[in-house]
């Protein structure tokens, strides 16, 4: 029998505390995210290996030993080559729109599962490859496990973690993609020094490891109560599922709202239609320029290509991928601590600085390499090591930002009733441009040379605009509470419905 609906006044609260039980369910959830950042670490960083390129592209292997008159920017810029970084990425777009209906239909742990044994798959068949055809087909299948685990893992930690908390919790979904980053570097670190140049396999393969954490672990972890709720309406279970995870008994406020959600999003029949409807149009356009922005950093270009890049200026092999592990490790600290204060000092302070940083270093990186490297020359030691230090400053910089922010803030905006389906486009837009920057940099970087950087400045400029302006502060707000954001901001109010609207009239799609 359900529970009395309490009135949902905007003054109430929800009691919760952090409890290890919480804590070690996010944690697994989190591993998610880790197969997502090794992904980033390993791609590049195999492709700046001898073997892996002589064995599958000797043509740049060629071009970059041998070849003098090539300019530095070029180097590596073959099709092929990005085709195997970017070919996981339509796959991840494609998987993302059937995640976001098995995670409506099946709740987010199915979803997890089905990512982290598509994940095991692609490892296995990546680190046995023998062709270029064996090498993308892995590829493929690691990307279905990184579309189901994007689309669903973002929601199970908003969903799990107490509301005054959420932003510390989701952003460990960006601790984990840099900790994979981290990890993936070392490993490749370490590999490339295996005598027989069979390191690569190795490389590839681990990634089984993570997964396998992410696919165990999902047959123990619990439901979120909102996937409970809107599933089987087993309320007395979602209420001993909410007492666990807040460490309270008196939990019927948080799951008045629960059920309330649940009975709109149960009336929402085909959410990827209704999302259109005039009052969802702020989430509709944060759930694409979100992730639109955020790869328009020029992160996971950097990222994928960290070493190839510590390689076009100068540094060998063994120092580019040192190089890419000092990076991950900045990374990983600046996302602790924005995890430790997104709560405090609020999410669009943070865009701010993080914004500011990212671009200073972008023009700065971009003057060092017009100037002081050119089509055929190579860094002093001196500048080398300069444009390490700018790049480890950037990384913090999105680390502060863009990086945890980008994940945090859809996860946490989206009503019940199009949550599934907005995740899926926020997925779907970023794997789109994931996959447009994987195939494009190293042409970009060919062709613009070192006003690359000035490119992404320039992007990160407006990006900082968008979200003075459009972009609502969301510190300590409960995420079935959300509409007040948009009801009393300025320009979004004029698109929102009241609640007399609401509860009488459908909203026209327009």
């Amino acid at each position: 029998m359900a529970p009395a609906m309490a009135t949902r006044s905007e003054g109430g609260h929800y009691n919760a505390r952090i409890t290890w039980f919480v804590v070690l369910s996010c944690a697994v959830a989190a591993t998610g995210a880790l197969i997502f950042g090794y992904d980033l670490g390993i791609s590049g960083g195999v492709t700046s290996m001898d073997h892996f390129l002589k064995k599958f592209f000797p043509e740049v292997f060629k071009k970059m030993k041998e070849d003098k008159t090539t300019s530095n920017y070029c180097k590596f810029d073959s099709q092929l080559l990005t085709f195997f970084t970017s070919s996981l990425y339509i796959a991840a777009l494609v998987a993302s729109f059937f995640a976001s209906q098995v995670t409506r239909a099946f709740g987010r742990k199915s979803s997890i599962l089905l990512g982290g044994a598509a994940f095991i798959i692609g490892s296995a068949i990546g680190g046995a490859a023998y062709n270029v055809v064996m090498l993308i087909f892995g590829r493929i299948f690691l990307g279905v496990g990184i579309g189901f685990a994007n689309q669903s893992v973002p929601l199970y930690l908003a969903e799990m973690a107490p509301p005054k908390k959420r932003g510390a919790f989701t952003s460990g979904f960006n601790f984990c993609v840099g900790i994979g980053i981290l990890i993936a570097n070392l490993i490749n670190y370490g590999a490339a020094k295996i005598r027989g140049g069979w390191g690569w396999r190795i490389s590839l393969a681990m990634a089984a490891a993570p997964a396998s954490i992410l696919t165990l672990g999902a047959l123990f972890l619990p439901d979120t109560p909102n996937s409970i709720i809107q599933h089987g309406k087993n309320y007395e279970k979602a209420k001993r599922v909410l007492q666990q995870i807040r460490g309270v008994d008196d939990v019927q406020i948080e799951l008045d709202d629960l059920i309330q959600a649940s009975d709109i999003a149960k009336a929402t029949k085909h959410p990827f239609k209704d999302i259109r409807r005039r009052r969802y149009r702020p989430q509709l356009v944060m759930s694409m320029a979100i992730p639109f922005f955020q790869q328009l950093t020029g992160i996971n270009t950097i990222t994928f290509y960290a070493p190839v890049l510590f390689r076009t200026i100068g540094r060998g092999e063994s120092a580019s991928l040192l190089s890419a592990i000092v990076v991950g490790v900045v990374g990983s600290s600046a996302v602790i601590l924005t995890s430790l204060i997104v709560d405090k000092v609020g999410r669009k302070v943070l865009f701010f600085v993080g914004g500011a940083v990212m671009l200073f270093c972008q023009l700065t990186i971009g003057g060092i390499m017009a100037v002081k490297l050119g089509d055929h020359g190579q860094l002093s030691t001196t500048y080398a090591y300069l444009v390490l230090i700018l790049v480890c400053m950037y990384v913090a910089g999105f680390g502060l930002s863009w990086g945890p922010l980008g994940w945090l803030i859809p996860s946490e905006i989206f009503p019940l009733e199009i949550r599934s389906a907005a995740q899926g486009i926020r997925v779907a837009v970023d794997f789109v441009f994931i996959f447009l920057g994987a195939q494009t940099f190293l042409a970009m970087l060919c062709h613009l040379k070192a006003g690359i950087f000035f490119f992404f400045g320039g992007w990160v400029t407006v990006m900082t605009a968008f979200v003075y302006l459009l972009l609502p502060e969301t510190k300590n707000v409960p995420i079935e509470r959300m509409e007040k954001i948009w009801r009393e901001h300025w320009f979004w109010k004029r698109f929102v419905l009241n609640d007399e609207d609401y509860n009488g009239n459908k909203a026209e799609t327009t």
